[in-house]
């Protein structure tokens, strides 16, 4: 018996049931240099032994990793060598925030509430550049991962021959945890390009995204943490814009001066109060144009720092369409909302009655409680006042979120939304409505062993007249193992379903789309995974019938060089309920009627290059039938990289459409240099020229980062009418803001 007991406890330990990793707490001090020199780090253990996740997920990584993890009374500090097979590494640029794919780099992710739902990561490689994000709904999908948040910590690397170094502190004030928690979870995974190798800590299989919070191990501080202390930032800041409006009566603003501040003040260690006065985002990366050939509006994601910790709890609500086969190509998908009850890009965007364009409007102020209450409970709370702007007939809305989330199971939750956007001075809708209501419950599913993942949603509208049929309900549920995957979702919007505050581009349908596929993962082969499957999705209207089609088979084919290449035969059906320019003429050119129907076949693909090598390709080609025509489509972006000093990039999408009634040929072109000097000065230029709109549009912008999150920003904007080579608008924009601890 005492043979079996030494036995079974062995056998526990070497499969990590006892194991846990102990983070000594130190007194001395650690110099962020990558040296990795202090006798601290001698002292810390070690994890390491790590696993290849790609290409082959049963293997050991060819070159190991070693990670050591300390604490001190005010930061968390992350140490890493990571063995390699030269020094020939690859970094895209010195810009922040770079995607992990096609470069050396290690990345940590840290679950600090123990619930393998929510959690901060944050990544460095070779050359010290940084990069973090916010992570949410387990981190099951790459859209889980919120890019844009940007916090206080500092991070160095060094390398030699055979090694690369680097050093992290992370100040606990940047992190959101539990009072007294000793207990975290964590894990690191790595991406290194000799070896063509992605490997992490834990052991994930490749038909799961790596960064996965389902796959972390244990760690344990020496002592409990406590409570978090004062914990305030304040970020003013100063501005000064000089504008011209070609197109307007009176052309010359002249120069404005601007001022106003954000703040974060940690009410618990888990909850944080986001808090701006006369915010301006004239500053944040302009959005890449793109062609929208369906007859729906398209959503693009949030970069405003304000909206985004915890956004998850404000915009993870409604309906969402995903392909679990989609490849990841480290660029942001565009409009893949069916529809939300909330969307935060509606702050501060309104429709100028002269022009009926969608400008930007002033915010006065906005405030954001959001944050963990305890282990099961999570509260999210926004309120936002926006300026009216007679001149442009832009009513005064005020916005109010309340959303509120209870943890069930291991990973599930059940959440709701009440979202409330109020206007005193006219009617929001034009029919007598001044305030629009929309209320919702939510289940999110997320099983243990990352195999089922899905939702059930309700949401209601409210208004001073409310319609019949104002209500939306739907669900979606994923099964995914290495061999399998299925997937089914459903949607019901209804005809009276209003929510001013979120982003519904279709109302009064029934939207099914099943998915199934089945992964290959071939030994000695070329490709490293293949995959093929049938792709189903229909839209029908309560008093039309069936609207919309899209069905047929598609392939996945992965290459041993981390190349791409999705493929998909579609049989479409398309019934108009409204006239529509198919030709995307801007309504020069005939269109389609309404009541017409068309059954049409194309084939489409997205196909990703190398993106280790120093030129890379991302294209999408769709061509075939298209109506009662057809349609020759490409659009995606070459990359050449300068190491380490930038990237110049070249946007396209060029579409070839004829139709019965007429043709047209639509295309964007948009070179973009990103020219970083330094890990502290950066420079970005985008020249945009839409041949729809026959506008171009030249953003030139130079980022300074003096200190930690403080930055000031220098931005020239300039707009074309490129039928008769006038211009439009012109701006020279100037802004300083300086991060305090408090």
């Amino acid at each position: 018996m005492r043979k079996l007991y030494f036995f079974v406890c062995f056998f526990l330990i070497n499969v990590g049931l006892f194991a846990q990793y102990k983070i000594k707490k130190i007194d001395a001090d650690i110099v962020i240099d990558g040296k990795l020199d202090e006798a601290a780090w001698a002292n810390a253990a070690t994890i390491s032994n790590f696993y290849q996740y790609f290409p082959d997920d049963k293997a050991k990584a060819t070159y190991d990793t070693e990670v050591k993890i300390l604490y001190d009374s005010k930061n968390l500090y992350i140490a890493a060598k990571m063995y390699s097979k030269g020094s020939k590494y690859i970094t895209p640029s010195f810009k922040r925030d770079f995607r992990a794919g096609g470069s050396d780099n290690i990345t940590f992710c840290i679950d600090t509430f123990d619930d393998h739902t929510n959690g901060f990561l944050f990544g460095t490689n070779p050359y010290g550049v940084m990069r973090e994000g916010l992570m949410f709904g387990g981190a099951s999908d790459n859209s889980f991962l919120n890019i844009f948040w940007d916090n206080k910590w500092v991070a160095e690397s060094s390398f030699d021959e055979n090694a690369w170094y680097t050093e992290l502190a992370i100040p606990f004030s940047t992190l959101r945890f539990k009072e007294n928690s000793q207990k975290w979870n964590f894990k690191t995974y790595r991406f290194d390009s000799q070896s063509n190798e992605t490997s992490s800590s834990i052991q994930t299989s490749q038909n799961q995204i790596i960064m996965n919070l389902g796959y972390t191990e244990a760690v344990e501080f020496e002592y409990p943490l406590g409570k978090n202390g004062a914990n305030i930032a304040f970020i003013p800041y100063v501005s000064a814009r000089n504008a011209t409006d070609f197109e307007s009566k009176n052309p010359r603003e002249g120069t404005k001066f601007g001022i106003g501040a954000d703040a974060k003040v940690a009410i618990t260690s888990g909850l944080n109060l986001d808090l701006t006065v006369n915010p301006d985002f004239s500053n944040v990366a302009v959005d890449k144009q793109v062609v929208n050939l369906t007859r729906f509006d398209i959503n693009l994601p949030e970069q405003r720092q304000f909206f985004l910790e915890n956004a998850d709890l404000f915009s993870g609500f409604g309906s969402v369409i995903t392909n679990p086969f989609v490849p990841s190509t480290g660029t942001l998908v565009v409009g893949n909302q069916l529809f939300s009850p909330f969307f935060s890009r509606k702050i501060g965007i309104s429709v100028d009655s002269v022009s009926g364009l969608s400008v930007q409007s002033r915010m006065n102020y906005g405030a954001r409680l959001s944050g963990k209450i305890d282990d099961n409970w999570r509260i999210g709370i926004l309120n936002t006042q926006t300026a009216k702007d007679e001149a442009k007939s832009i009513d005064a809305v005020n916005y109010s979120v309340f959303a509120l989330q209870r943890k069930v199971f291991d990973r599930s939750n059940i959440a709701a939304i009440f979202v409330n956007n109020f206007n005193p001075g006219s009617a929001v809708d034009g029919k007598g409505n001044l305030f629009n209501r929309v209320g919702g419950l939510e289940y999110n599913l997320t099983s243990k062993n990352n195999e089922w993942q899905g939702k059930l949603f309700y949401h209601k509208s409210f208004e001073n007249n409310t319609p019949a049929d104002s209500y939306a309900h739907g669900g979606v549920i994923n099964y995914s193992t290495k061999k399998f995957i299925f997937k089914w979702s459903h949607d019901y919007i209804g005809d009276g379903f209003v929510a001013d505050a979120g982003f519904v581009p279709r109302k009064n349908f029934w939207h099914i789309s099943p998915t199934v596929g089945f992964n290959f993962f071939p030994k000695e082969s070329i490709f490293n995974r293949y995959s093929f499957g049938l792709a189903y999705d229909q839209y029908n209207s309560n008093k039309i019938g069936l609207t919309d089609r899209k069905a047929g088979p598609f392939g996945l084919f992965v290459w041993q060089n981390t190349s791409k290449l999705l493929v998909s035969i579609n049989q479409n059906y398309t019934y108009l309920f409204s006239d529509f320019d198919a030709l995307r003429s801007n309504k020069k050119l005939p269109i389609l009627t309404k009541g017409s129907s068309f059954t049409y076949y194309n084939m489409e693909a997205n196909l990703v290059t190398d993106l280790r090598q120093k030129v890379s390709l991302v294209l999408n080609p769709l061509v075939g039938q298209y109506y009662d025509g057809n349609i020759k489509s490409v659009s995606g972006n070459l990359n050449m990289r300068f190491q380490p000093y930038g990237i110049l990039t070249l946007n396209y999408s060029y579409n070839d459409i004829r139709l019965s009634k007429g043709q047209n040929k639509i295309f964007i072109v948009g070179p973009n240099l990103d020219l970083t000097l330094n890990k502290k000065l950066f420079w970005t230029s985008y020249v945009q020229y839409n041949s729809q709109f026959n506008n171009l549009n030249v953003n030139s912008r130079i980022q300074w980062r003096f200190a930690p999150v403080s930055d000031f920003f220098l931005v020239y904007t300039d707009n074309y009418n490129t039928e008769i080579w006038m211009p439009k608008s012109r701006g020279v924009f100037a802004k300083l803001n300086y991060w305090f601890s408090i």
